[in-house]
């Protein structure tokens, strides 16, 4: 049972009593303890991760304060390890990079990996608000993303390898009232956070170009 199962058994065993049994049967503890452990945003996803300004996109967007630690093998380093072996044998996988879990019953938050073997094309996706970073970025309500060119410094004359990250929540969420910029801007925050995290820990050069702060101004 992996640890992303374990810990989402957990969230329902928090809220729905019926289902603390189970919690406990998957849990990390070999004593059989529940891993319920609360920490704030800057603390998921292995620590170091979560930017001050997006732990505050995090609370965006779902309200909360407080989640349920992020299980041991949902970094960034994990992460990037397991690009780095698809990418010998595919240039088109995905992978989750962390899973987000909020104490009050909504929907968690994933945050995944995309390795493409060519530059994003085409016209995008209406959806998306378009933004001025790396390769590729735009955000909806529900969602985000930022594709990267990861060029390695210590091959300088290779292909490089293109990236994205990827925030969205797992739900259906409703279209928002009013004003959609700040969920917007939150979720491509988040997406943001763990570009810039990835393209640090891949060893990308300049950091694949990605700038300390997200660019929220829509591009023209």
């Amino acid at each position: 049972m992996t640890t992303r199962t374990r810990t989402h058994r957990l969230l329902f065993g928090a809220v729905a009593g019926a289902l603390a049994l189970l919690a406990t049967s998957c849990s990390d503890d070999p004593d059989g303890k529940p891993a319920d452990v609360s920490v704030t945003a800057d603390k998921l996803c292995g620590g170091g991760v979560v930017t001050k300004d997006a732990a505050k996109a995090i609370e965006v967007i779902t309200g909360e304060t407080r989640f349920i630690a992020s299980g041991e093998s949902s970094t960034v380093t994990d992460a990037a390890e397991e690009l780095t072996r698809e990418a010998i044998t595919s240039t088109n996988e995905r992978g989750d990079i962390c899973r987000i879990y909020p104490y009050a019953p909504v929907d968690e938050l994933r945050i995944r990996w995309v390795l493409m073997s060519n530059a994003p094309k085409g016209t995008p996706d209406p959806k998306f608000t378009r933004l001025p970073m790396g390769e590729r970025a735009g955000a909806a309500h529900d969602t985000a993303y930022v594709t990267f060119a990861c060029g390695h410094k210590n091959q300088p004359n290779s292909s490089p390898d293109y990236i994205s990250a990827w925030a969205e929540s797992t739900g259906r969420p409703t279209e928002p009232e009013g004003d959609e910029r700040p969920l917007k801007n939150a979720y491509v925050t988040l997406a943001h956070s763990f570009a810039l995290a990835m393209a640090k820990e891949l060893n990308c050069e300049d950091n694949a170009g990605l700038k300390p702060k997200p660019s929220l101004i829509p591009a023209s």
